[in-house]
């Protein structure tokens, strides 16, 4: 997902909400401790073309681990990605306001043909308002009761031929806000905000609280990069190797073990 996305897109002006909202009166969700080496949680231990020598809370001491993918994996054999252990996975379906991924209704089916469970993601773009982008995911995802919850994806977008736009944090937010409010009232479920760590300091994301975060760290465990911000999933290569998935997959792990994981997709999927 962190790919840096090459938008054809007109340019469009930036529309601001003028909804303020406080963020401090919303109680953080709970953190997990990240395991240690003696955890006996291990899960799948994947390959990697670039690996990273892990200090502690290596990805490999969580027991659930899942991908995301977009067009740019192609064609994918979902049911190998289950026979390797792949237990989730999030696929990009829109981008802006009129971008639809070419390969999301493919795999949108195919992964729950698989019998993997599988949420969508929509890549925000900073020239269009809030709400134009949330009907547009509405219009193009299913309201499916055993999908994942919906994810927004926040991160800066430099090479955008169209939209260098970065407005400043109170207005990301309060954006963020009225996008993910559309869709919660859609779907019926709370959804996760993914995002990198740049984008989580420059726009204050530790203020914002009341929804799963799914962090990207590629370096350093979420806790260390993060400062303690409470974690769902964390994104922890970009160069996986996934049965299934040709060349350069995202891999992903679930904070917690099996058990809390199937607890998690029993409220969140009615597994």
């Amino acid at each position: 997902m962190h790919r840096l996305l090459i938008a054809s897109l007109s340019a469009f002006l930036f529309g601001c909400s003028t909804v303020s909202y406080d963020l401090s009166d919303v109680a953080p969700t709970p953190r997990a401790e990240a395991p240690g080496p003696a955890s006996r949680h291990v899960g799948p231990r994947f390959g990697d073309t670039d690996p990273h020598e892990w200090e502690r809370g290596a990805p490999w001491h969580y027991a659930v681990h899942g991908t995301d993918v977009a067009k740019y994996q192609q064609e994918i054999d979902w049911a190998a990605a289950r026979r390797g252990r792949i237990s989730f996975a999030f696929i990009k379906a829109t981008e802006g306001g009129d971008r639809v991924d070419d390969y999301f209704a493919r795999n949108w089916n195919a992964a729950r043909v698989a019998g993997i469970p599988r949420g969508a993601y929509h890549f925000y773009y900073f020239c269009r308002p809030a709400i134009e982008q949330a009907r547009w995911f509405i219009r193009n995802v299913p309201r499916d009761p055993a999908a994942l919850p919906p994810v927004l994806d926040m991160e800066w977008n430099p090479q955008s031929p169209t939209c260098k736009l970065r407005p400043p944090p109170e207005t990301v937010r309060s954006e963020m806000r009225v996008f993910l409010q559309a869709v919660e009232r859609h779907y019926g479920k709370r959804p996760i905000i993914y995002t990198s760590i740049d984008f989580f300091e420059d726009n204050q994301l530790s203020r914002f609280h009341g929804y799963p975060f799914w962090l990207r760290s590629v370096a350093g465990h979420p806790d260390d990069k993060y400062s303690n911000h409470p974690w769902t999933f964390w994104q922890y290569t970009g160069t996986g190797v996934v049965p299934g998935i040709t060349g350069k997959a995202d891999i992903n792990v679930f904070n917690g073990d099996a058990g809390t994981w199937k607890k998690w997709l029993a409220a969140n999927t009615g597994r």
